[in-house]
């Protein structure tokens, strides 16, 4: 799994594309694809190229007019990617995905069908966001994240970002002569350690910066999937990280979660609410494998369904785990710290005994 940026694709002086760096992108695809791995880009740039089509001076700021853009960009973003892998006899397909092609259970399944069997063709898919249709309530919000997702829906072995700066540092290299550069994240938890100042966006044409990187880390590790972090300008550092050189940095993996839907659960929904749990409920279900009762619930956020995606929280606040809700907002607000015998008579007809059951319940990594 690869994703490039934006700040990579282009110049950033004129958001025109960066030629020679997308020919070396598709000529090291080319020679892993040939080497038996399978692949799956995920390229940022039809803002950006639209935006140089129309001789835009800058990035667009409401939604319909980025929609609008990416429409003219897209096309022509692909037609270079075609043309390059054409010429090196490689086929390739386009996916652009939206956030509920992901929330949504049906859709999910339905979309890792559809990379399953591109992967199993000898394709190299090409994603992005389908920022032409995307809504603000459901998007990504950037492409580190979405590959990030992708990843953890296929169960990638790798993900590796190609981005304007050739590894993670302490603060940001190109403002602070003594930020110090890191190699291997164990736990994300240990960055706290260090007083990262990771920045915000990357570039005048890009969405991201360090922020999304380690979110995309976040997700990515969580899922099992080992994540680096190296230099755009260079594609071929890929195959270099695959033989054992040390470049970039690289985020270790986290035991894989049990299984896809649990992989969906953790990472794909976007949870509508929040519970706060007593200390004996937290205790339950991080250290005995329990489902959550209604008696262990103290307090309520949100309006959320039935099976909406909920945050479970200690009293401080922290996210423990998250899980889909077998009842409402407005059912739980009648049940909480009740006991389980005691659901009929408080609704007025029967429930279920577990507020979330622990098959759709993911624990939270520390």
């Amino acid at each position: 799994m690869v994703k490039i940026g934006t700040s990579s694709l282009t110049r950033s002086e004129t958001g025109h594309l960066a030629l020679s760096t997308i020919a070396s992108l598709v000529e090291t695809l080319c020679a892993l694809q040939r080497q038996g791995h399978r692949l799956i880009l995920v390229s940022s740039g039809a803002v950006g190229v639209g935006c140089a089509r129309l001789g835009l001076s800058e990035r667009p700021r409401t939604i319909a007019m980025k929609q609008a853009v990416a429409a003219v960009g897209q096309g022509r973003l692909m037609r270079v990617y075609d043309d390059l892998f054409t010429s090196l006899g490689q086929p390739m397909a386009q996916v652009l995905l939206t956030r509920s092609d992901l929330v949504q259970r049906s859709r999910y399944v339905n979309s890792y069908r559809t990379f399953r069997q591109l992967l199993q063709l000898g394709v190299i898919p090409i994603v992005n966001e389908n920022d032409t249709v995307a809504v603000d309530e459901l998007k990504f919000g950037d492409n580190d994240t979405l590959s990030a997702l992708v990843a953890s829906l296929v169960g990638a072995d790798w993900l590796f970002l190609l981005t304007d700066v050739d590894r993670l540092y302490s603060a940001d290299p190109r403002q602070d002569p003594d930020a110090q550069p890191i190699d291997l994240v164990n736990r994300l938890a240990d960055l706290s350690d260090l007083n990262i100042d990771v920045g915000d966006r990357g570039s005048n044409w890009g969405t991201g910066g360090m922020v999304t990187k380690l979110e995309a880390a976040r997700i990515a590790t969580t899922a099992g999937v080992r994540m680096a972090i190296t230099d755009g300008g260079h594609p071929d550092n890929i195959q270099r990280i695959l033989a054992g050189e040390p470049l970039g940095t690289q985020f270790a993996p986290q035991p894989r979660p049990s299984n896809a839907r649990k992989r969906w659960i953790a990472h794909s929904l976007i949870p509508a609410g929040r519970l706060y749990l007593d200390p004996g409920a937290v205790t339950a279900i991080c250290q005995k494998g329990r489902s959550l009762l209604a008696a262990g619930i103290t307090e309520i956020e949100g309006e959320f369904q039935r099976q909406d995606a909920v945050q479970l929280c200690d009293r401080s606040g922290q996210e423990v785990a998250r899980g889909l809700v077998n009842y409402d907002a407005a059912e739980l607000q009648k049940i909480q710290g009740h006991r389980s015998e005691e659901i009929r008579a408080l609704l007025g007809y029967d429930g279920v005994d577990t507020v979330v059951h622990r098959d759709n319940l993911v624990l939270t990594e520390g």
